[in-house]
């Protein structure tokens, strides 16, 4: 597939280098066209870099991996997004009264779905948010049994989402369709708990298993 990472940090330079791996023709976005971790990454992966709008253009699917609270901002410059299946792994910190960081939530919504509000026509799919980027690309990385939580209002797009994780290395039965998109907000909120396990156990190599 044909798919936009927008975001340099450590998650969209991680996702992008795997889904490229995998055999997609990945772009990886940035605000500018010369980013230097965009234009590296390019190089070593022999994907594509751009500006937002650039890498989107032909896009069959765009990954949000911006910063959750710039993501609306990031996402409005990336063009039209309609008929794309728009995979939202960010979080929506906030960190202007010191760490923790607290998990924005304006009016309650998440911010998937405040992204599916401001974009209307893009089918919004939240994964991977739960875990470090470490996790999300090698799951085998952690033993045991844990999962990847998916929230989604189209089927059609959680299929592709649930096809590009098993790229990425997660067998079937770890990935947990929780519903509508409004589950979102449960699985952003899961973040104050990781970040008092990661300071416990001191280390970002663990993630959320659910057995029954």
């Amino acid at each position: 597939m044909r798919i936009a990472v927008l975001g340099t940090g450590d998650v969209g330079r991680a996702l992008a280098g795997a889904l490229a791996g995998a055999g997609h023709d990945v772009g990886l976005g940035s605000r500018t066209v010369d980013n230097r971790r965009a234009v590296e990454w390019a190089a070593a992966h022999g994907g594509r870099h751009g500006d937002f709008a650039g890498v989107c253009r032909d896009a069959e699917v765009v990954v949000n991996a911006t910063n959750g609270a710039v993501s609306l901002e990031a996402l409005g410059a990336a063009g039209d997004l309609a008929g794309r299946t728009l995979v939202d792994v960010a979080n929506p910190l906030d960190f202007s009264g010191g760490f923790p960081p607290v998990v924005l939530a304006p009016d309650g919504l998440s911010l998937a779905e405040r992204i599916q509000r401001a974009f209307p026509g893009a089918r919004v799919v939240k994964t991977l948010n739960t875990m470090n980027n470490t996790v999300m690309v090698a799951p085998s990385s952690v033993p045991g049994g844990h999962q990847v939580f998916v929230s989604g209002d189209d089927e059609d797009a959680k299929k592709v989402t649930g096809g590009l994780l098993g790229d990425l290395g997660w067998a079937a039965e770890r990935i947990v369709d929780l519903g509508p998109l409004s589950t979102a907000r449960a699985v952003e909120q899961l973040l104050p708990l990781w970040l008092a396990v990661n300071a416990r156990l001191g280390t970002a190599s663990f993630n959320f298993g659910v057995h029954h």
